[in-house]
Protein backbone atom coordinates (compact mmCIF):
# COMPACT_ATOMS: atom_id res chain seq x y z
CA UNK A 1 0.00 0.00 0.00
CA UNK A 2 1.40 3.32 -1.05
CA UNK A 3 1.26 5.94 1.59
CA UNK A 4 0.08 9.32 0.39
CA UNK A 5 1.97 12.20 1.92
CA UNK A 6 -0.26 15.18 2.31
CA UNK A 7 1.09 18.38 0.81
CA UNK A 8 1.22 21.42 3.04
CA UNK A 9 -2.08 23.16 2.89
CA UNK A 10 -1.95 26.59 1.29
CA UNK A 11 -4.62 29.20 1.39
CA UNK A 12 -5.81 30.53 -1.95
CA UNK A 13 -5.03 34.19 -2.09
CA UNK A 14 -3.64 35.63 1.10
CA UNK A 15 -1.29 38.54 1.61
CA UNK A 16 1.44 37.21 -0.69
CA UNK A 17 -1.00 36.65 -3.53
CA UNK A 18 -2.55 40.06 -3.03
CA UNK A 19 0.88 41.65 -3.06
CA UNK A 20 1.79 39.83 -6.27
CA UNK A 21 -1.40 41.06 -7.89
CA UNK A 22 -0.57 44.62 -6.82
CA UNK A 23 2.94 44.46 -8.23
CA UNK A 24 2.11 42.66 -11.50
CA UNK A 25 2.84 44.70 -14.61
CA UNK A 26 -0.22 46.52 -15.92
CA UNK A 27 -0.25 48.02 -19.40
CA UNK A 28 -3.69 49.62 -19.05
CA UNK A 29 -3.59 53.23 -20.21
CA UNK A 30 -4.04 55.81 -17.49
CA UNK A 31 -7.14 57.95 -18.04
CA UNK A 32 -6.54 61.35 -19.53
CA UNK A 33 -4.96 63.55 -16.88
CA UNK A 34 -6.99 66.06 -14.92
CA UNK A 35 -4.22 68.41 -13.81
CA UNK A 36 -4.96 69.79 -10.34
CA UNK A 37 -1.68 71.70 -9.97
CA UNK A 38 -1.99 75.47 -9.53
CA UNK A 39 -1.11 77.32 -12.72
CA UNK A 40 2.14 79.25 -12.65
CA UNK A 41 1.16 82.64 -14.06
CA UNK A 42 4.04 85.06 -14.54
CA UNK A 43 1.88 87.86 -15.91
CA UNK A 44 -0.77 89.90 -14.17
CA UNK A 45 -4.00 90.78 -15.97
CA UNK A 46 -2.62 94.02 -17.39
CA UNK A 47 0.40 92.20 -18.85
CA UNK A 48 -1.81 89.55 -20.49
CA UNK A 49 -3.79 92.35 -22.10
CA UNK A 50 -0.54 94.03 -23.16
CA UNK A 51 0.57 90.88 -25.00
CA UNK A 52 -2.89 90.58 -26.57
CA UNK A 53 -2.82 94.21 -27.71
CA UNK A 54 0.69 93.85 -29.16
CA UNK A 55 -0.33 90.70 -31.05
CA UNK A 56 -3.46 92.33 -32.42
CA UNK A 57 -1.40 95.33 -33.51
CA UNK A 58 0.92 92.97 -35.43
CA UNK A 59 -2.06 91.30 -37.12
CA UNK A 60 -3.69 94.62 -38.05
CA UNK A 61 -0.64 96.68 -39.08
CA UNK A 62 2.18 94.27 -39.98
CA UNK A 63 0.06 91.43 -41.31
CA UNK A 64 0.74 87.75 -41.94
CA UNK A 65 1.77 86.13 -45.21
CA UNK A 66 -0.60 83.36 -46.34
CA UNK A 67 1.28 81.85 -49.29
CA UNK A 68 -1.74 80.02 -50.66
CA UNK A 69 -4.26 81.25 -53.22
CA UNK A 70 -7.18 79.40 -51.67
CA UNK A 71 -6.48 80.84 -48.22
CA UNK A 72 -6.14 84.36 -49.66
CA UNK A 73 -9.52 84.06 -51.35
CA UNK A 74 -11.03 82.62 -48.15
CA UNK A 75 -9.75 85.64 -46.21
CA UNK A 76 -11.15 88.09 -48.78
CA UNK A 77 -14.56 86.48 -48.44
CA UNK A 78 -14.26 86.62 -44.64
CA UNK A 79 -13.69 90.38 -44.79
CA UNK A 80 -9.95 90.63 -44.21
CA UNK A 81 -7.74 93.13 -46.03
CA UNK A 82 -5.53 91.23 -48.50
CA UNK A 83 -2.62 92.79 -50.37
CA UNK A 84 -0.68 90.29 -52.42
CA UNK A 85 0.19 87.46 -50.03
CA UNK A 86 -0.14 89.65 -46.96
CA UNK A 87 -3.33 89.44 -44.92
CA UNK A 88 -4.22 92.17 -42.42
CA UNK A 89 -6.57 90.87 -39.75
CA UNK A 90 -8.85 93.17 -37.80
CA UNK A 91 -8.87 92.27 -34.10
CA UNK A 92 -12.65 92.18 -34.04
CA UNK A 93 -12.67 89.62 -36.85
CA UNK A 94 -10.00 87.52 -35.09
CA UNK A 95 -11.88 87.55 -31.78
CA UNK A 96 -15.16 86.61 -33.47
CA UNK A 97 -13.54 83.70 -35.29
CA UNK A 98 -11.60 82.19 -32.39
CA UNK A 99 -14.69 82.43 -30.17
CA UNK A 100 -16.18 79.51 -32.10
CA UNK A 101 -13.29 77.12 -31.29
CA UNK A 102 -14.42 74.50 -28.71
CA UNK A 103 -12.76 75.03 -25.34
CA UNK A 104 -12.57 71.26 -24.88
CA UNK A 105 -13.43 68.08 -26.72
CA UNK A 106 -12.95 64.31 -26.54
CA UNK A 107 -10.59 62.27 -28.67
CA UNK A 108 -12.16 58.96 -29.68
CA UNK A 109 -9.77 56.02 -29.94
CA UNK A 110 -10.61 52.75 -31.69
CA UNK A 111 -10.74 51.28 -28.19
CA UNK A 112 -13.35 53.46 -26.44
CA UNK A 113 -11.67 52.73 -23.09
CA UNK A 114 -8.81 54.90 -24.38
CA UNK A 115 -10.90 57.96 -25.21
CA UNK A 116 -9.42 61.11 -23.67
CA UNK A 117 -10.72 64.60 -22.93
CA UNK A 118 -8.65 67.63 -23.97
CA UNK A 119 -8.95 71.23 -22.84
CA UNK A 120 -9.44 73.09 -19.59
CA UNK A 121 -7.68 71.03 -16.93
CA UNK A 122 -7.61 67.93 -19.16
CA UNK A 123 -4.26 66.90 -20.62
CA UNK A 124 -2.62 64.05 -22.52
CA UNK A 125 0.99 62.91 -23.05
CA UNK A 126 2.04 62.21 -26.66
CA UNK A 127 5.40 60.71 -27.77
CA UNK A 128 7.89 62.57 -29.93
CA UNK A 129 7.72 62.50 -33.72
CA UNK A 130 9.87 63.29 -36.72
CA UNK A 131 13.27 61.84 -35.79
CA UNK A 132 15.47 61.06 -38.82
CA UNK A 133 17.62 58.77 -36.66
CA UNK A 134 17.12 56.48 -33.68
CA UNK A 135 19.24 55.05 -30.91
CA UNK A 136 18.09 51.46 -31.01
CA UNK A 137 17.86 48.57 -28.53
CA UNK A 138 21.65 48.35 -28.62
CA UNK A 139 21.97 52.15 -28.24
CA UNK A 140 23.36 52.40 -31.79
CA UNK A 141 22.54 55.59 -33.70
CA UNK A 142 21.31 54.71 -37.20
CA UNK A 143 18.64 55.32 -39.83
CA UNK A 144 15.23 53.89 -38.88
CA UNK A 145 13.06 51.53 -40.92
CA UNK A 146 9.37 50.70 -40.69
CA UNK A 147 9.98 47.93 -38.15
CA UNK A 148 11.62 50.49 -35.86
CA UNK A 149 8.57 52.71 -36.11
CA UNK A 150 6.37 49.71 -35.29
CA UNK A 151 8.54 49.05 -32.23
CA UNK A 152 7.92 52.58 -30.94
CA UNK A 153 4.18 52.27 -31.61
CA UNK A 154 4.17 49.04 -29.60
CA UNK A 155 6.04 50.69 -26.73
CA UNK A 156 3.61 53.63 -26.87
CA UNK A 157 0.75 51.18 -26.59
CA UNK A 158 2.29 49.55 -23.51
CA UNK A 159 3.32 52.66 -21.57
CA UNK A 160 0.35 53.60 -19.36
CA UNK A 161 1.13 57.33 -19.15
CA UNK A 162 1.31 57.78 -22.93
CA UNK A 163 -2.13 58.54 -24.34
CA UNK A 164 -1.27 58.39 -28.04
CA UNK A 165 0.85 56.45 -30.52
CA UNK A 166 1.60 59.73 -32.37
CA UNK A 167 2.63 59.06 -36.01
CA UNK A 168 6.17 59.06 -37.46
CA UNK A 169 8.07 58.81 -34.20
CA UNK A 170 10.98 57.90 -36.48
CA UNK A 171 11.17 58.15 -40.26
CA UNK A 172 10.89 54.76 -42.03
CA UNK A 173 13.65 55.09 -44.62
CA UNK A 174 12.83 51.77 -46.27
CA UNK A 175 9.77 53.32 -47.94
CA UNK A 176 9.62 56.09 -50.55
CA UNK A 177 8.85 59.54 -49.18
CA UNK A 178 5.78 59.88 -51.40
CA UNK A 179 4.22 56.69 -49.99
CA UNK A 180 5.63 56.80 -46.48
CA UNK A 181 2.63 58.52 -44.87
CA UNK A 182 0.39 55.55 -45.74
CA UNK A 183 2.52 53.05 -43.84
CA UNK A 184 3.11 55.45 -40.94
CA UNK A 185 -0.64 55.93 -40.50
CA UNK A 186 -1.34 52.21 -40.75
CA UNK A 187 1.36 51.45 -38.17
CA UNK A 188 -0.19 53.98 -35.76
CA UNK A 189 -3.57 52.33 -36.20
CA UNK A 190 -2.41 48.71 -36.15
CA UNK A 191 -0.04 48.46 -33.20
CA UNK A 192 -1.98 50.58 -30.72
CA UNK A 193 -5.64 51.24 -30.03
CA UNK A 194 -4.99 54.67 -28.51
CA UNK A 195 -5.57 57.95 -30.33
CA UNK A 196 -2.90 58.91 -32.86
CA UNK A 197 -1.67 61.76 -35.03
CA UNK A 198 -2.13 62.21 -38.77
CA UNK A 199 0.52 63.22 -41.31
CA UNK A 200 0.34 66.77 -42.67
CA UNK A 201 3.41 66.64 -44.94
CA UNK A 202 1.28 67.69 -47.91
CA UNK A 203 -2.39 68.45 -48.53
CA UNK A 204 -2.82 65.18 -50.44
CA UNK A 205 -1.08 63.20 -47.70
CA UNK A 206 -3.44 64.77 -45.19
CA UNK A 207 -6.40 63.76 -47.36
CA UNK A 208 -5.09 60.19 -47.44
CA UNK A 209 -4.95 60.20 -43.65
CA UNK A 210 -8.55 61.42 -43.53
CA UNK A 211 -9.63 58.63 -45.88
CA UNK A 212 -7.86 56.01 -43.77
CA UNK A 213 -9.51 57.41 -40.64
CA UNK A 214 -12.87 57.21 -42.40
CA UNK A 215 -12.22 53.52 -43.11
CA UNK A 216 -11.30 52.89 -39.48
CA UNK A 217 -13.99 54.98 -37.78
CA UNK A 218 -16.61 55.76 -40.43
CA UNK A 219 -17.15 59.06 -42.27
CA UNK A 220 -20.29 59.96 -40.36
CA UNK A 221 -18.58 59.27 -37.04
CA UNK A 222 -15.76 61.68 -37.92
CA UNK A 223 -18.25 64.47 -38.59
CA UNK A 224 -18.96 64.70 -34.88
CA UNK A 225 -16.02 62.92 -33.20
CA UNK A 226 -12.34 63.95 -33.24
CA UNK A 227 -10.24 60.82 -33.85
CA UNK A 228 -6.79 62.13 -34.81
CA UNK A 229 -4.63 65.26 -34.73
CA UNK A 230 -2.82 67.18 -37.43
CA UNK A 231 0.09 69.53 -36.88
CA UNK A 232 0.57 72.65 -38.99
CA UNK A 233 3.84 74.49 -38.44
CA UNK A 234 4.14 78.17 -39.24
CA UNK A 235 7.28 79.66 -40.76
CA UNK A 236 8.22 82.30 -38.25
CA UNK A 237 8.25 85.19 -38.59
CA UNK A 238 4.64 85.60 -39.72
CA UNK A 239 4.33 83.15 -42.63
CA UNK A 240 1.93 80.26 -43.31
CA UNK A 241 2.68 78.28 -46.46
CA UNK A 242 0.62 76.37 -49.01
CA UNK A 243 1.61 72.93 -47.69
CA UNK A 244 0.49 73.56 -44.14
CA UNK A 245 -2.64 75.50 -45.11
CA UNK A 246 -3.74 72.79 -47.53
CA UNK A 247 -3.25 70.13 -44.86
CA UNK A 248 -5.14 72.30 -42.38
CA UNK A 249 -8.10 72.46 -44.74
CA UNK A 250 -8.09 68.67 -45.18
CA UNK A 251 -8.35 68.15 -41.41
CA UNK A 252 -10.72 71.02 -40.55
CA UNK A 253 -13.18 70.15 -43.30
CA UNK A 254 -13.53 66.71 -41.70
CA UNK A 255 -13.89 68.24 -38.20
CA UNK A 256 -10.51 66.93 -37.05
CA UNK A 257 -8.34 69.09 -34.78
CA UNK A 258 -5.08 70.67 -35.85
CA UNK A 259 -2.24 72.12 -33.82
CA UNK A 260 -1.57 75.66 -35.05
CA UNK A 261 2.15 75.74 -34.27
CA UNK A 262 4.52 78.65 -34.88
CA UNK A 263 8.10 77.32 -34.89
CA UNK A 264 10.06 79.52 -32.52
CA UNK A 265 13.84 79.81 -32.55
CA UNK A 266 14.11 82.57 -29.98
CA UNK A 267 16.53 85.27 -31.07
CA UNK A 268 16.71 83.97 -34.66
CA UNK A 269 13.17 84.13 -36.05
CA UNK A 270 11.74 86.13 -33.15
CA UNK A 271 13.02 89.18 -31.26
CA UNK A 272 15.68 88.56 -28.62
CA UNK A 273 13.15 89.15 -25.84
CA UNK A 274 10.84 86.72 -24.06
CA UNK A 275 7.74 88.99 -23.96
CA UNK A 276 8.23 90.19 -27.55
CA UNK A 277 8.74 86.61 -28.74
CA UNK A 278 5.47 85.59 -27.11
CA UNK A 279 3.68 88.58 -28.68
CA UNK A 280 4.84 87.54 -32.17
CA UNK A 281 4.14 83.84 -31.55
CA UNK A 282 0.69 84.72 -30.23
CA UNK A 283 -0.10 86.71 -33.37
CA UNK A 284 1.02 83.82 -35.56
CA UNK A 285 -1.02 81.27 -33.62
CA UNK A 286 -4.12 83.46 -33.59
CA UNK A 287 -3.96 83.99 -37.36
CA UNK A 288 -3.98 80.22 -37.93
CA UNK A 289 -6.59 79.51 -35.26
CA UNK A 290 -8.83 82.10 -36.89
CA UNK A 291 -8.33 80.50 -40.30
CA UNK A 292 -9.47 77.10 -38.99
CA UNK A 293 -12.83 78.73 -38.29
CA UNK A 294 -12.95 80.29 -41.75
CA UNK A 295 -12.56 76.76 -43.10
CA UNK A 296 -15.21 75.28 -40.80
CA UNK A 297 -16.91 77.13 -38.00
CA UNK A 298 -16.79 75.17 -34.75
CA UNK A 299 -14.00 72.82 -35.85
CA UNK A 300 -11.73 71.86 -32.93
CA UNK A 301 -8.33 73.54 -33.01
CA UNK A 302 -5.40 73.78 -30.63
CA UNK A 303 -3.14 76.75 -29.91
CA UNK A 304 0.28 75.30 -30.69
CA UNK A 305 3.95 76.17 -30.77
CA UNK A 306 7.41 74.70 -30.79
CA UNK A 307 9.73 76.58 -28.45
CA UNK A 308 13.48 76.77 -28.40
CA UNK A 309 16.08 79.45 -27.85
CA UNK A 310 19.12 79.77 -30.07
CA UNK A 311 22.70 79.60 -28.91
CA UNK A 312 24.48 82.77 -29.96
CA UNK A 313 27.70 80.73 -29.93
CA UNK A 314 26.68 78.15 -32.52
CA UNK A 315 23.24 79.09 -33.83
CA UNK A 316 21.93 75.72 -32.64
CA UNK A 317 18.54 75.41 -30.90
CA UNK A 318 18.71 74.86 -27.15
CA UNK A 319 16.39 72.93 -24.81
CA UNK A 320 15.66 73.27 -21.11
CA UNK A 321 16.60 76.93 -20.81
CA UNK A 322 14.85 79.23 -18.29
CA UNK A 323 13.32 81.34 -21.05
CA UNK A 324 11.55 78.32 -22.58
CA UNK A 325 9.87 77.69 -19.24
CA UNK A 326 8.92 81.36 -18.98
CA UNK A 327 7.38 81.27 -22.46
CA UNK A 328 5.39 78.15 -21.60
CA UNK A 329 3.96 79.87 -18.54
CA UNK A 330 3.03 82.92 -20.63
CA UNK A 331 1.52 80.95 -23.51
CA UNK A 332 -0.60 78.98 -21.05
CA UNK A 333 -2.01 82.26 -19.78
CA UNK A 334 -2.73 83.49 -23.31
CA UNK A 335 -4.49 80.27 -24.33
CA UNK A 336 -6.68 80.44 -21.23
CA UNK A 337 -7.36 84.12 -21.98
CA UNK A 338 -8.77 83.08 -25.37
CA UNK A 339 -10.49 79.95 -24.02
CA UNK A 340 -8.77 77.46 -26.35
CA UNK A 341 -6.79 74.25 -25.66
CA UNK A 342 -3.06 74.52 -26.11
CA UNK A 343 -0.13 72.34 -27.08
CA UNK A 344 3.45 72.37 -25.90
CA UNK A 345 6.53 70.14 -26.07
CA UNK A 346 7.99 68.21 -23.16
CA UNK A 347 11.10 66.22 -22.16
CA UNK A 348 13.14 67.91 -24.89
CA UNK A 349 16.89 67.44 -24.93
CA UNK A 350 19.83 68.55 -27.02
CA UNK A 351 22.29 65.94 -25.75
CA UNK A 352 23.83 63.48 -28.19
CA UNK A 353 23.37 60.52 -25.83
CA UNK A 354 21.08 59.72 -22.95
CA UNK A 355 23.26 61.47 -20.40
CA UNK A 356 22.91 63.88 -17.50
CA UNK A 357 22.36 66.82 -19.87
CA UNK A 358 19.41 65.00 -21.46
CA UNK A 359 17.94 64.29 -18.05
CA UNK A 360 18.29 67.82 -16.72
CA UNK A 361 16.91 69.44 -19.87
CA UNK A 362 13.95 67.07 -20.04
CA UNK A 363 13.05 67.29 -16.35
CA UNK A 364 13.21 71.09 -16.41
CA UNK A 365 10.88 71.32 -19.38
CA UNK A 366 8.45 68.69 -18.07
CA UNK A 367 8.13 70.42 -14.70
CA UNK A 368 7.42 73.79 -16.32
CA UNK A 369 4.88 72.28 -18.72
CA UNK A 370 2.94 70.69 -15.88
CA UNK A 371 2.77 73.96 -13.93
CA UNK A 372 1.91 75.89 -17.10
CA UNK A 373 -1.28 73.82 -17.48
CA UNK A 374 -0.66 72.51 -21.00
CA UNK A 375 -3.27 70.27 -22.62
CA UNK A 376 -1.61 68.51 -25.57
CA UNK A 377 1.82 67.59 -24.23
CA UNK A 378 3.72 66.49 -27.31
CA UNK A 379 7.28 65.13 -27.67
CA UNK A 380 6.87 63.56 -24.23
CA UNK A 381 9.05 60.51 -24.85
CA UNK A 382 12.28 59.84 -26.72
CA UNK A 383 13.36 63.28 -27.95
CA UNK A 384 17.10 63.96 -27.92
CA UNK A 385 19.78 65.66 -30.02
CA UNK A 386 17.35 68.53 -30.74
CA UNK A 387 14.93 66.01 -32.26
CA UNK A 388 17.46 64.43 -34.59
CA UNK A 389 17.09 61.04 -32.93
CA UNK A 390 14.62 59.12 -30.82
CA UNK A 391 16.33 57.08 -28.12
CA UNK A 392 14.71 53.82 -27.04
CA UNK A 393 16.28 54.16 -23.59
CA UNK A 394 15.14 57.75 -23.19
CA UNK A 395 11.69 56.84 -24.53
CA UNK A 396 11.26 54.34 -21.69
CA UNK A 397 12.52 56.68 -18.96
CA UNK A 398 10.61 59.69 -20.33
CA UNK A 399 7.38 57.66 -20.28
CA UNK A 400 8.01 56.83 -16.64
CA UNK A 401 8.71 60.50 -15.96
CA UNK A 402 5.31 61.28 -17.49
CA UNK A 403 3.76 58.73 -15.12
CA UNK A 404 5.46 60.48 -12.22
CA UNK A 405 4.26 63.88 -13.42
CA UNK A 406 0.77 62.41 -13.83
CA UNK A 407 0.82 61.23 -10.20
CA UNK A 408 1.99 64.62 -8.97
CA UNK A 409 -0.62 66.50 -10.99
CA UNK A 410 -3.46 64.31 -9.68
CA UNK A 411 -3.10 66.06 -6.35
CA UNK A 412 -3.30 64.80 -2.80
CA UNK A 413 -5.22 61.69 -1.81
CA UNK A 414 -7.30 62.08 1.33
CA UNK A 415 -9.47 58.97 1.02
CA UNK A 416 -7.48 56.90 3.53
CA UNK A 417 -6.26 59.73 5.76
CA UNK A 418 -8.11 58.51 8.86
CA UNK A 419 -7.13 54.87 8.26
CA UNK A 420 -3.49 55.83 7.85
CA UNK A 421 -3.55 57.94 11.00
CA UNK A 422 -4.99 54.98 12.91
CA UNK A 423 -1.67 53.20 12.32
CA UNK A 424 0.20 55.79 14.41
CA UNK A 425 -0.95 54.49 17.84
CA UNK A 426 -0.45 50.90 16.59
CA UNK A 427 3.23 51.55 15.91
CA UNK A 428 3.92 54.05 18.66
CA UNK A 429 7.25 55.72 19.48
CA UNK A 430 10.38 54.04 18.11
CA UNK A 431 8.61 51.52 15.89
CA UNK A 432 8.32 51.25 12.11
CA UNK A 433 5.47 50.97 9.65
CA UNK A 434 6.96 48.48 7.17
CA UNK A 435 5.06 45.48 8.51
CA UNK A 436 1.85 47.27 9.42
CA UNK A 437 -1.26 46.01 7.56
CA UNK A 438 -2.06 49.50 6.26
CA UNK A 439 1.42 49.80 4.74
CA UNK A 440 1.20 46.32 3.22
CA UNK A 441 -2.12 47.14 1.61
CA UNK A 442 -1.25 50.65 0.43
CA UNK A 443 2.49 50.84 -0.18
CA UNK A 444 2.23 50.89 -3.97
CA UNK A 445 -0.45 53.51 -4.31
CA UNK A 446 0.88 55.66 -1.47
CA UNK A 447 4.27 56.40 -3.05
CA UNK A 448 5.35 56.16 -6.68
CA UNK A 449 8.13 53.60 -7.11
CA UNK A 450 10.12 54.22 -10.31
CA UNK A 451 11.32 51.10 -12.09
CA UNK A 452 14.07 52.85 -14.02
CA UNK A 453 15.74 54.61 -11.10
CA UNK A 454 18.08 52.52 -8.94
CA UNK A 455 17.72 53.29 -5.23
CA UNK A 456 19.56 50.27 -3.86
CA UNK A 457 22.77 50.42 -1.88
CA UNK A 458 26.04 50.78 -3.75
CA UNK A 459 26.94 47.23 -2.72
CA UNK A 460 23.77 45.78 -4.20
CA UNK A 461 24.11 47.89 -7.33
CA UNK A 462 27.66 46.59 -7.87
CA UNK A 463 26.60 42.99 -7.13
CA UNK A 464 23.91 43.29 -9.82
CA UNK A 465 26.38 44.41 -12.46
CA UNK A 466 26.71 48.18 -11.90
CA UNK A 467 24.05 48.83 -14.56
CA UNK A 468 23.45 52.47 -15.40
CA UNK A 469 20.10 53.82 -16.48
CA UNK A 470 20.57 53.40 -20.24
CA UNK A 471 21.26 49.68 -19.86
CA UNK A 472 18.36 49.26 -17.42
CA UNK A 473 16.00 51.06 -19.78
CA UNK A 474 17.04 49.00 -22.81
CA UNK A 475 16.64 45.76 -20.85
CA UNK A 476 13.18 46.94 -19.82
CA UNK A 477 12.27 47.80 -23.42
CA UNK A 478 13.22 44.30 -24.59
CA UNK A 479 11.08 42.78 -21.82
CA UNK A 480 8.12 44.95 -22.79
CA UNK A 481 8.37 44.02 -26.45
CA UNK A 482 8.53 40.33 -25.51
CA UNK A 483 5.22 40.76 -23.66
CA UNK A 484 3.51 42.85 -26.37
CA UNK A 485 0.08 41.68 -27.52
CA UNK A 486 -1.29 43.33 -30.62
CA UNK A 487 -4.73 44.92 -30.22
CA UNK A 488 -6.17 43.36 -33.35
CA UNK A 489 -7.93 45.53 -35.89
CA UNK A 490 -11.37 44.49 -37.09
CA UNK A 491 -10.66 42.12 -39.98
CA UNK A 492 -12.88 43.93 -42.47
CA UNK A 493 -11.44 47.36 -41.65
CA UNK A 494 -7.93 45.98 -41.75
CA UNK A 495 -8.48 44.57 -45.24
CA UNK A 496 -10.01 47.85 -46.37
CA UNK A 497 -7.01 49.80 -45.03
CA UNK A 498 -4.55 47.49 -46.78
CA UNK A 499 -6.54 47.74 -50.02
CA UNK A 500 -6.49 51.53 -49.77
CA UNK A 501 -2.72 51.56 -49.20
CA UNK A 502 -2.15 49.23 -52.16
CA UNK A 503 -4.32 51.36 -54.44
CA UNK A 504 -2.66 54.61 -53.41
CA UNK A 505 0.80 53.07 -53.88
CA UNK A 506 -0.18 52.24 -57.47
CA UNK A 507 -1.37 55.81 -57.97
CA UNK A 508 1.48 57.66 -56.24
CA UNK A 509 4.81 57.70 -58.08
CA UNK A 510 7.69 56.32 -56.06
CA UNK A 511 10.23 58.14 -58.21
CA UNK A 512 11.64 60.13 -55.31
CA UNK A 513 13.58 56.96 -54.35
CA UNK A 514 14.34 55.71 -50.89
CA UNK A 515 16.29 58.12 -48.72
CA UNK A 516 19.98 57.48 -48.34
CA UNK A 517 21.83 57.67 -45.03
CA UNK A 518 22.99 61.14 -44.12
Amino acid sequence: MTKTIAKPRTRAGGRAARRQMRTARDFTMLPGLTNTLPHCELMDGAQVERIDAASMDILENVGVHFRDDIALEDWRKAGAKVEGERVYLDRGLVRALISTIPSDFTYHARNPANNVRLGGRNAIFVPMTGAPFLRDLDDVRRNPVLDDLAMFHKLSHMMPALHSSAHHIVEPYDHPISQRHLHITYSSMKYSDKTFMGMTTSPKNAEDVMEMCAILFGEDFMETHPVTTGNCNGNSPLVWDETMLGAMRAFCRRNQPVLCSPFVLGGANTPASVPATVAQLNAEALSALAYTQVIRKGAPAIYGHYLSTVSMKSGAPMAGTPEISQMNFMIGQMARYYGVPWRTSSTLGGAKTFDAQAGYESATTLSAVMHAGANYIWHSAGWNEAGMHCSVAKFIVDAEQCAMAYRMAQGLRWDDFDTALAAVPDVGPGGHYLGHPHTQENFQQAFFMPEMFDNNSIEQWVAEGSKEITERALTHARALLADYEEPKLDEGRNEALLDYIARREREIPAADELNQSY
